[in-house]
């Protein structure tokens, strides 16, 4: 009885520690199972990348001009599906200046899913950015940040970097002002800033747009891309 009690106690130990480390890897932005992971770049330099995610949708033109009005460039993490439907868009913003990422076709979470269903995912987002005219490296970034093995794998086999961010403002702050403030205290060099803009409940985040540019460009940092972030020898932008 007693061996049965212990073997079961050290079956029941075995599982949470799969289930915490599997939790942990699913949600972690800075570590996968395979591949290359980046949340931030280790630079002295101060250069910090802004990545808006979803989409595209019809604020983004409103997105477009408030970057411009920023007079920054920024990594738009699309759907395969909204570029589809929206493939004027998708062109916009590459006529813009700005660089295109994959953020999946479905923004489905990307745990448990076979490794069809990720080829599928991330292939068919990736040749509506390439329908858009945009020759540029494509990172991506999983929906929600989730993830185990079959995508980290999939996309170590593709030499793909994985892209995620150490910079969230929106998280628990929702007026433009916080928003403001959260990122401008939270950068470092080398950081890559999260924004959700493209639905109506990001109205607070693209107001933020133009402060974080002005209070940062007065701080001497400048934007850049995340490809740009990641091989600084690239032509960056002013």
């Amino acid at each position: 009885m007693r061996k049965w009690v212990a073997g079961a106690a050290t079956a029941l130990v075995a599982v949470l520690v799969v289930v915490v480390g599997g939790y942990f890897l699913m949600n972690s932005r800075t570590y996968q199972l395979a591949g290359r992971l980046v949340d931030r770049v280790d630079t002295d330099e101060k250069m910090v990348a802004l990545t808006l995610d979803d989409g595209p949708s019809e604020h983004a033109p409103e997105v477009l001009g408030l970057l411009a009005i920023a007079g920054i460039p920024a990594t738009f993490y699309v759907n395969g599906r909204d570029l589809a439907a929206r493939p004027d868009l998708g062109r916009a913003i590459v006529r813009a200046g700005h660089e295109l990422g994959n953020h999946t076709y479905n923004h489905r979470r990307m745990v448990l899913v076979s490794s069809e269903t990720v080829a599928a995912e991330v292939e068919g987002t990736d040749s509506e950015i390439r329908a858009t005219g945009y020759r540029g490296d494509i990172t991506f970034r999983p929906p929600y940040c989730k993830k185990l093995w079959t995508l980290p794998n999939y996309l170590a086999d593709h030499d793909r970097t994985t892209v995620t961010w150490d910079v969230e403002p929106e998280d628990g702050n929702t007026s433009t002002e916080s928003l403001v403030a959260a990122a401008v205290d939270q950068v470092r060099p080398g950081s890559i800033v999260l924004l959700h803009t493209m639905y109506e409940s990001g109205a607070a985040a693209r107001a933020a747009i133009v402060p974080i540019a002005a209070k940062l460009h007065a701080q001497g940092y400048r934007f850049v891309t995340v490809s740009e972030l990641l091989d600084p020898d690239r032509s960056a932008h002013p």
